[in-house]
């Protein structure tokens, strides 16, 4: 069965370590993945995480924590409770499918 499963993160970081377990561990070919901020806004998520932290205070142009970043993944078989407990396990928010 063909559908999109979608996952939202508050964080850069949970959402690139959601696409290497949906690649790596269910097998989804990196290009049947996407990244991108969940509403109009540019975002890196709606806090810090990982590299987005620094020790050091950043002078002006600070990063946009303006909103949710989104994860799709085109998913073409038959199990797709799979994908959405790998996007649950590194921290979707929310998970729908389309």
């Amino acid at each position: 069965m063909e559908s999109t499963i979608i996952g939202e993160f508050d964080t850069r970081r949970g959402a690139e370590l959601a696409v290497e377990h949906v690649v790596q561990e269910c097998g989804v070919p990196r290009g049947d993945v996407f990244v991108q901020p969940a509403g109009a806004a540019n975002t890196v998520g709606t806090r810090a995480a990982g590299p987005d932290v620094k020790s050091a205070p950043t002078p002006e142009g600070r990063q946009k924590l303006e909103g949710l970043i989104e994860v799709s993944v085109d998913f073409h078989g038959d199990a797709p409770e799979r994908i959405v407990d790998v996007l649950r396990s590194a921290g979707a928010k929310f998970v729908r499918t389309k």
